[in-house]
């Protein structure tokens, strides 16, 4: 029973071997080295990452409102603008568009982006499925 903790910080640190360093932050030129996913992100994609969300929005033409309003449309559209959707103060002083970029933010961290939203949801962390969210919304928009 005494070897057994000397075995285990032996593989321990045998596992650590071979491993390679991790990638430079900058790319060669003093340039930001860009991520890119293992996977390019589809709407395809973005309407399996939608189904964390159709506990409070639908996104079909002519859907109803839930917790949250319809989404069909939202992409281009001006910040609560459904004219039959009661927004909260914060989200009606945003203003603006949700043009990817603003969808992007606020997706990443509603609460944050919005303080005072009533949009109780902690955000879609993943960069990718943010992006393929938002190209499933941007299709259920046409």
């Amino acid at each position: 029973m005494r070897l057994a903790p000397v075995l285990l910080a032996g593989a321990l640190a045998l596992a650590g071997c071979g491993k390679s360093e991790p990638p430079a932050d900058n790319a060669p030129g003093g340039e930001a080295a860009v991520e890119t996913p293992a996977v390019a992100p589809t709407a395809a994609m973005g309407e399996q990452v939608f189904r964390r969300c159709v506990a409070c929005h639908t996104a079909e033409q002519g859907g109803s409102n839930g917790i949250g309003p319809n989404l069909h449309g939202v992409v281009g559209a001006a910040v609560a603008s459904k004219p039959d959707f009661s927004y909260s103060g914060a989200m009606k002083a945003k203003g603006g568009v949700w043009d990817e970029a603003a969808l992007d933010a606020y997706l990443k961290a509603p609460m944050k982006d919005v303080p005072g939203t009533r949009m109780a949801f902690a955000g879609v962390i993943d960069p990718t499925d943010r992006k393929a969210l938002i190209l499933y919304l941007e299709e259920q928009s046409k």
